[in-house]
């Protein structure tokens, strides 16, 4: 039976992520555009961005709440980097990292909503990153984070469990760069033991 101080960790979660929906809701879609390009031109001249071979990065299909990554994809397909993207199994809180390669794929993954439904027979065919050597790097998505990394994430616990998981990897864990609206930065985040920190935030500072 979850402890007094765990339901009040919920409801002080459930109750941010609701504050920053609204919040980033209100904004233009013009304004949101310009800071997705702004941290998009960020993220490829970051240089652990530069230097990692593998990498995972979320999709953001029909949400305008989170920083959008076509532009990152399209420059790690070009890039020749391995891109991975991430397959959530529904009533769990698992995650694969499956390969995708070319913007053909992507495309076809962002028509079928790909992320969010069960893993089809032909996902089993696609290269799992933890199985075929883990990542180098991991852009992940939140509603806000705090400048020092705490990340409050979708409720769903999937990356959580994932960083988990790489830690008991012999690839170790990947670095990890979250990606925010200067909207979702904030002071603090409530969060506890099982939240992990990322590594890095980018974000627009103009």
């Amino acid at each position: 039976m979850p402890s007094i101080a765990t339901g009040a960790l919920r409801a002080a979660k459930f109750a941010l992520r609701s504050e920053i929906r609204k919040r980033v809701a209100s904004i233009p879609h013009e304004e949101l555009s310009r800071q997705s390009q702004l941290v998009t031109e960020k993220v490829l001249q970051n240089s652990r961005f530069i230097n990692s071979k593998r990498v995972s990065i979320y999709l953001g299909i029909n949400e305008e709440i989170r920083v959008q990554t076509v532009g990152i994809l399209e420059q790690m397909l070009e890039m020749e980097k391995d891109c991975f993207v991430p397959k959530f199994t529904p009533n769990s809180h698992q995650m694969s990292m499956l390969k995708i390669h070319s913007l053909e794929d992507y495309a076809k993954l962002v028509a079928d909503d790909w992320t969010v439904k069960p893993p089809a027979e032909e996902d089993l065919l696609r290269e799992d990153a933890h199985n075929t050597g883990g990542l180098d790097l991991m852009v992940v998505p939140g509603l806000a984070y705090t400048k020092r990394g705490h990340r409050l994430g979708g409720g769903k616990g999937y990356y959580d469990a994932y960083i988990q998981n790489c830690s008991h990897d012999p690839h170790g864990r990947p670095y990890t760069i979250g990606l925010a609206f200067k909207e979702q930065l904030l002071h603090s985040i409530p969060c506890d033991v099982h939240d992990f920190m990322v590594d890095e935030i980018v974000y627009p500072d103009d």
